[in-house]
């Protein structure tokens, strides 16, 4: 009989068996867990899908462009030979739409330290204006300032915007004014 008690091993006598019992509790204890994240995290997304609604769809229709109002055009003027050319900024200060000035004051405006690209304009020969956009609170314009003849400034290409201050009859102010291109990186002269 010691012979028949020494045959029956148990499942865990064996080495083969205990690996399976391994990696069987692993695979479950890896389902478990994979189980509980979904169960308690849930789904983390989020819908793209745009919600219906029962309103009528907003269409963009593009505003209707206008002539350009020849005020604009003569306040563009005297605002590039005042504040471009730094005289009369007090002047220049009036004519500046608030979203220019950025906050300045006009004390510190008239320092000339302002958001403004200088150009000689006591050097101009001609100012001419090209219409970019036009409407009746917003004008958009591209200024090619044109220097005088033997003077060693190169011509330069503007944008200037100028809008209405005070509703539809209110004065114009310019509003934006920008170089146009890139500009000129100094050359190494080793």
């Amino acid at each position: 009989m010691a012979d028949q008690h020494a045959e029956t091993r148990s499942f865990w006598d064996s080495r083969r068996h205990q690996r399976w019992a391994l990696w069987g509790g692993l695979a479950i204890l890896a389902l478990g867990v994979a189980v509980a994240t979904f169960k308690f995290l849930g789904n983390t997304g989020h819908s793209q899908e745009t919600p219906l609604s029962n309103q009528a769809a907003q269409v963009f229709t593009p505003q209707k462009q206008v002539k350009v109002d020849s005020a604009a055009r003569q306040v563009a003027g005297r605002w590039i030979l005042t504040n471009v050319a730094r005289h009369n900024l007090a002047l220049g200060y009036k004519l500046t739409h608030p979203e220019l000035r950025q906050g300045m004051t006009e004390k510190q405006w008239l320092t000339g330290n302002i958001p403004v690209t200088p150009y000689p304009a006591d050097k101009l020969q001609a100012a001419t204006f090209k219409v970019t956009e036009s409407y009746p609170d917003e004008v958009y314009l591209e200024v090619a300032l044109l220097p005088k003849a033997g003077v060693n400034i190169k011509p330069q290409i503007f944008h200037i915007g100028l809008k209405r201050v005070g509703g539809p009859h209110g004065p114009w102010r310019v509003s934006y004014w920008l170089p146009y291109g890139k500009p000129e990186l100094p050359t190494n002269r080793d």
